[in-house]
């Protein structure tokens, strides 16, 4: 399909014509010459920017939107969490996912980096729903000894990478995940990330998220942080996307950025959960990529990027007491173009000729939208998800004016309501 999307208002405050072809954008300008369009969209009245990246999230966890709340990490993931998920099955996965997915198309996010359970299930989803996505099997470890070469969750890990990697033009990226220092063994740690290294993929990691766990981690390994644990490890020769980063010390810092290293603010859920606030002024100061992310439903308990976007810059105004130090710009920035980045998607992010068209449209009629002077700051201080009138992913229009166009919402609404309805209450049958 050809669009041409006309009278839309840029970031920079400029009125333009964008131009899709296929999967790209052909042309970002005052009036392009050719007129044979598929279709021609008057964009009056609404702003035209980069997609959003959700660079850290738990997709399938929406079925524990609300389950287990005003509750600090530790005791949420043990009592609450931990306990729940032993009860997942390919069917929930799947269920959830397309719920989640269907709620992030409908706020503006164009691809998110999802690290969980059942993935080929979430994979499907994120294939039929054309939004695009980096997919990785969360991988635990305890035994000292562990066997790595006959380890279920490294074996799905890898099966998951050589089936579904690059699928679907490349919309599907299947990254490699440890899921934190605190659940993994060094052992694990040395040959998941090797496999990482070795096939050029993410590995997708939680680190220094509670000060409980920066400091216990200390405690284990001779004075080393997670950062400088798994560095000792050789996740680092991956390029590693780090969820949190909320402890992380100066020298932590410099490791990340040495390495190329993404870090994922996730100001919602850090702040839901008592965790704390990512230093991220000194993150960026110190050449970090940094990029947003929501966390999973259970601790946040939305996927709205525009939200994580408004929380992310406020909080640390009041974090520095500097309200110039972090402003709309850094947080637009995280949100597109850096998460484009951590996800390995080098032509993607911005709205420029040659760049996939992930595209989204946010009504500046709407009333907390107006006035408008600075469009920037619009978009981060003023606008909201539900302000989002078109998603398009690659050239193809997703939702739009309230309707979706590849996902059927009312079957995923029934059966989200009917798996949760009997999630809890199937495992007591059984008992």
């Amino acid at each position: 399909m050809k669009y041409l999307l006309k009278n839309a208002k840029l970031l920079s405050g400029e009125t333009a014509c964008v131009v899709t072809d296929g999967a790209y954008i052909t042309y970002v300008g005052a009036q392009p010459s050719e007129d044979s369009y598929d279709r021609v969209i008057d964009c009056t009245d609404r702003l035209l920017m980069p997609g959003l990246y959700n660079c850290h999230t738990h997709a399938a966890m929406t079925l524990f939107r609300g389950y287990g709340e005003d509750m600090p990490l530790d005791r949420w993931l043990h009592e609450k969490i931990f306990p729940a998920e032993d009860l997942l099955t390919s069917r929930a996965v799947y269920n959830a996912s397309m719920l989640a997915i269907a709620e992030m198309i409908r706020g503006g996010t164009v691809s998110f980096s999802d690290m969980y359970f059942f993935c080929d299930d979430t994979a499907r989803a994120v294939a039929e729903s054309g939004i695009k996505a980096n997919i990785s099997r969360s991988i635990t470890s305890f035994d000292p000894d562990i066997d790595m070469s006959r380890d279920r969750r490294f074996d799905e890990a890898k099966a998951l990478y050589s089936e579904w990697n690059n699928a679907e033009d490349g919309r599907i990226k299947i990254d490699i995940s440890l899921h934190a220092e605190y659940t993994n063994v060094p052992r694990a740690c040395i040959e998941v990330g090797k496999y990482a290294a070795e096939h050029g993929a993410n590995l997708h990691i939680h680190l220094s998220e509670t000060e409980t766990e920066h400091e216990q981690c200390k405690e284990r390994h001779g004075g080393l942080t997670p950062a400088a644990f798994f560095e000792q490890c050789g996740c680092f020769e991956a390029p590693v996307t780090a969820a949190h980063c909320v402890w992380v010390e100066d020298g932590d810092i410099e490791l990340l950025a040495r390495h190329g290293a993404t870090a994922i603010y996730n100001p919602v859920s850090n702040l839901k959960l008592g965790s704390g606030v990512m230093p991220l002024a000194k993150l960026i100061d110190g050449g970090v990529n940094v990029a947003l992310g929501t966390d999973g439903t259970a601790s946040n308990n939305v996927l709205d990027i525009f939200k994580e976007m408004h929380v992310g810059a406020i909080v640390q105004k009041g974090f520095t007491r500097d309200p110039s130090r972090i402003g709309a710009g850094d947080m637009l920035r995280a949100a597109t173009v850096a998460g484009a980045h951590a996800q390995q998607r080098g032509d993607c992010g911005e709205i420029a000729v040659g760049r996939r068209a992930d595209i989204i449209l946010l009504d500046l009629s709407a009333l907390n939208n107006i006035p408008y002077y600075d469009l920037r700051y619009t978009a981060v201080y003023s606008a909201n998800s539900s302000n989002v009138t078109m998603t398009m992913v690659d050239g193809r229009i997703l939702y739009e004016d309230g309707e979706f166009t590849t996902v059927d919402i009312e079957k995923i609404i029934h059966d989200m309501r009917e798996e949760c309805g009997n999630y809890f209450k199937d495992q007591k049958d059984k008992e």
